[in-house]
């Protein structure tokens, strides 16, 4: 069913039309994913759908009651509370008693005075009134998977936790449709499978933009292009939807020869000699006129990228050797006996979740920092271009031409000189967007920026620290290209599985204990290495486990048997087996009560001393009975 509807959509930014007479819907229960080039307009789309931004012309129908929330790409800032109070806003009416329950079982874990857990008792009282549980199991259970720390300020977090906390709030609020724009972008690879299966349980609408290809191809159950202002509905998966793309621009290509073919046979028409003109049909004239307007206004084709990265001369055999090498961070073991040996012509992903010491390792292999114990031994002859995922090499106020060349109209690159808007263009610049200062770039135009400042440096080193953050698809594939095409060393940490799959020939996964294993092949290798490795462990401790039982089994029932040859039934032990049936008879019904009691709706709006009690009490039913059911088998088998 249509939930969301835009119909004959208008939306311009000065000369750039974003929507031009488009037409989109979203329906219930459905996954949708936007894509299209960096600037197209797919933001200012979810924007548009949740309605911060206006259309220029056209209708925007929304269902009765439909609410909507979304992730916005850019994170909060300067907001002075608490992640978990910023995150808590999403499940808005039951938001402030969350958060008041949040500080109150903070407050009484370190002050359990009556006082306090008399205000814990009523607040659970009021939110078990307002079916509030599930609101803040949601909330906890999102913090907890995102790896946020619940009594951090917002403020005082870096942009890529910043994200993350914008995310938590978003996945909170429960929405009819859920916009989420670039969800996957700082997330580790575990974060992301986690998130891929929160989603698909997610009961409502998704609309997304995301250059993760396996993201979309697990996520998406429709795809929506939006290219040169026009929305374009393909169904099926994202495979289907590359081929069928390719074959619209291949036709797209053949219809513009045709026309403009046309179009210029018409024209030398016109400009025959006087006698020709004597005999033009009118008609004729008005049809050329017409194509010259539809020329005028056709949105031709986008310069397609070509990036190239300038060779270096050839490094030393050896780039990077750890031995038994140990890194430690005050009393947390960031790496720990680490052997290494990284080799010219290698490409390796490294692999693991944030914080597990990727990072750090750079910083070793570029002598940054230096182990706490152990050898590591840097190559000879290597030159280094180093992609940071901070982008701390581009200067906010320079503009993007000037970021390359630094003032000058030409570069160097390769041995030969090109114009810098040339080069640029390469990196999907146009010369508009060229002159354009670096702090009015989106995201994804500052890492193409990046890319191209780095490309220009000869290496045979190269470095790229999650270079696919917000980076469109067709600049992920030629980015891909280059790499594989790289004469040099590549390390490469990235959580796109499909770049890591298609860019390297091994991985070195990070398990957040300091310790590494290196895998050859992509993510897709590494992934079903750690399936099996956990299959196996998981086999091992089942067999342990049962071995310990059968042991166990056997020392008692060796027990009971040399106990049957030592002592028959006495006449004490037949008064309390006697007596049993009607002891565990009675302790049933006592549970049975207790837990008709706990499981009530009043339960935890009493005093937390009652209920505490009362949970003692049925725990220590629990064992009395357990405890009779085996004491009656046992006097049972010396009969």
């Amino acid at each position: 069913m249509e939930i969301i509807r835009i119909t004959q959509g208008e939306l311009a930014y000065g000369d750039a039309k974003i929507l031009d007479n488009a037409d989109f819907r979203v329906n219930t229960n459905e996954r949708l994913c936007l894509v299209g080039r960096n600037g197209a307009g797919k933001s200012s789309l979810l924007k548009i759908l949740n309605k911060n931004q206006d259309l220029d012309d056209g209708e925007l129908v929304f269902s009765n009651d439909v609410t909507v929330a979304m992730l916005e790409q850019d994170p909060p800032r300067h907001v002075d509370i608490t992640v978990f109070d910023f995150v808590a806003q999403g499940v808005a009416e039951n938001a402030e008693l969350i958060q008041q329950y949040h500080k109150l079982v903070t407050l009484v874990a370190e002050s359990p005075d009556e006082t306090n857990l008399n205000k814990l008792a009523t607040l659970q009282g009021k939110l078990e009134q307002a079916n509030g549980w599930q609101d803040e199991q949601r909330v906890e259970q999102v913090l907890s998977r995102l790896s946020l720390q619940a009594d951090v300020k917002v403020s005082s977090l870096s942009g890529g936790w910043l994200r993350k906390v914008a995310l938590a709030k978003a996945l909170v609020t429960n929405p009819d449709v859920l916009l989420l724009d670039e969800p996957t972008n700082h997330l580790d690879i575990d974060s992301v499978l986690w998130l891929e299966q929160f989603l698909k349980e997610f009961n409502g609408t998704i609309v997304f933009i995301s250059h993760d290809r396996a993201f979309i191809r697990s996520m998406a159950t429709r795809i929506v292009d939006l290219d040169r202002g026009i929305l374009k509905s393909y169904p099926g998966n994202y495979d289907d939807y590359l081929a069928q793309k390719e074959h619209d621009l291949n036709v797209e290509v053949e219809q513009n020869k045709l026309f403009d073919k046309r179009l210029a046979e018409e024209e030398a028409w016109i400009r025959q000699g006087i006698k020709a003109r004597r005999t033009r049909n009118e008609g004729r004239v008005r049809a050329l006129e017409k194509l010259r307007v539809e020329r005028k206004q056709r949105r031709d084709l986008q310069h397609q990228g070509d990036i190239q990265v300038a060779q270096g001369e050839r490094s030393g055999k050896l780039v990077f050797e750890a031995q038994d090498l140990s890194l430690n961070f005050g009393e947390k073991h960031i790496l720990k006996h680490l052997n290494l040996l990284i080799s010219r012509g290698d490409r390796i992903a490294f692999i693991g979740g944030n914080g597990t010491g990727k990072s750090t390792l750079i910083k070793l292999m570029t002598e940054q920092v230096q182990p706490s114990s152990g050898k590591m031994r840097v190559g000879v002859n290597l030159d280094i271009a180093y992609f940071d995922q901070h982008r701390a090499q581009l200067d906010p106020d320079k503009t993007v031409q000037d970021t390359v060349a630094d003032g000058k109209q030409d570069v160097s690159f390769n041995g030969r000189t090109r114009h810098v808007l040339g080069y640029l263009q390469d990196f999907l610049f146009s010369p508009k967007r060229a002159r354009t200062p670096v702090r009015a770039l989106s995201g994804g135009e500052k890492n193409r920026l990046l890319l191209a400042k780095l490309f220009l440096k000869p290496s045979n080193l190269l470095i790229l620290d999650e270079p696919t953050n917000d980076l469109d698809i067709e600049t992920l594939e030629l980015l891909e290209e280059v790499v594989a095409n790289y004469a040099g060393t590549v390390i490469l940490v990235s959580h796109d599985r499909d770049f890591v799959n298609n860019s390297v020939n091994s991985c070195l996964y990070f398990d957040g204990s300091g310790n590494l294993v290196q895998v050859v092949g992509g993510y897709d290798d590494l992934s079903a290495y750690l399936q099996d490795k956990a299959a196996k462990e998981a086999a091992l401790k089942s067999v342990g486990q049962t071995k310990e039982k059968a042991a166990k089994k056997n020392d008692k029932e060796q027990s009971r048997n040399s106990n049957l040859v030592k002592k028959k039934l006495s006449y004490k032990d037949s008064r309390e087996l006697a007596a049993l049936p009607e002891l565990i008879e009675t302790l049933e019904s006592e549970l049975e009560q207790l837990q008709e009691e706990v499981n009530t709706p009043e339960f935890f709006a009493q005093s937390a001393d009652i209920t505490n009690e009362k949970l003692n009490q049925l725990a220590e039913t629990e064992s009395k009975l357990e405890a009779a059911y085996e004491r009656w088998q046992e006097l049972d088998e010396l009969k």
